[in-house]
């Protein structure tokens, strides 16, 4: 705040609500629970993402749905950094849920990705021995673009050691998927209602950071999962700001 340090440079990365229908109405998102080991948000309740991976960017993948240029129109960037936020966003809900958002073509989805062979090459994205370009083409699959839905664009707060400059996006769970407990960076996964997640973040029961409650704070006011993917959205970036408040250093959104 004095201005005697530079601000770390931010990663550009990606998250993904994953929303499902609830019983009997409504909807749910997938969260998952970060280890209170990790360097970045620990404990805390988020949704599936991660950091842009040099190869997602430099490696051409088909694209079925809104193309690399469109989504830059979209995300406020250009086409390069607009196509590796895109295959990060699918890669890393691929890697923390089991969640595919690709297929064949443009009129179906992997119907499912629970096997060994699916859990193999989950492990090598993971490990980054296997590329998420060379993983599709191996498997004759083109990234459905159209299953994601642009959301928010959040900026971690110049204060923070650690950066990153995350686009937000929501999807649906696709017919025939479903979530599992895939460890790595999370210790807990769960379905649970937006109001709800709220609910237990006010009591305590829940660490949610600030994008991540905005976020729930904005699924529950839609009824269902067609509302949220039919939702206009203007993505704009929030770079939240430490400020003193009452001899306190809190960290607010910029008006």
């Amino acid at each position: 705040m004095a201005g005697r340090l530079a601000p770390v440079r931010p990663r550009d990365a990606a998250t993904v609500a994953v929303v499902r229908p609830a019983v009997p109405s409504g909807l749910e998102v997938y969260l998952i629970r970060r280890k209170v080991s990790m360097a970045f948000a620990a404990g805390a309740y988020v949704f599936p993402g991660g950091s842009v991976d040099r190869r997602d960017v430099e490696q051409p993948v088909a694209f079925h749905g809104p193309s690399p240029e469109e989504w830059a129109g979209l995300l406020g960037t250009d086409a390069s950094t607009a196509r590796g936020l895109v295959c990060a966003a699918v890669r890393e809900t691929f890697e923390e849920s089991g969640v595919l958002l690709a297929g064949p073509g443009g009129d179906g989805v992997v119907a499912d990705t629970t096997g060994e062979d699916w859990e193999a090459d989950r492990l090598a994205l993971v490990g980054k021995t296997l590329s998420f370009a060379a993983f599709l083409a191996r498997r004759g699959l083109v990234l459905r673009s159209d299953l994601l839905r642009p959301w928010a664009h959040w900026i971690t707060p110049e204060v923070e050691a650690l950066r990153f400059d995350t686009r937000f996006f929501v999807a649906a769970l696709p017919p025939g998927q479903r979530t599992r407990d895939v460890g790595g960076e999370a210790d807990l996964v769960t379905w649970v209602r937006p109001a709800d997640a709220l609910a237990r973040g006010a009591a305590g029961e829940m660490r949610l950071m600030t994008p991540t409650h905005r976020t729930l704070s904005e699924l529950a006011e839609h009824g269902d999962v067609a509302a949220v993917l039919a939702a206009p959205r203007e993505i704009a970036p929030i770079l939240p700001a430490a400020v003193e408040v009452d001899g306190e250093i809190r960290i607010v959104e910029r008006p």
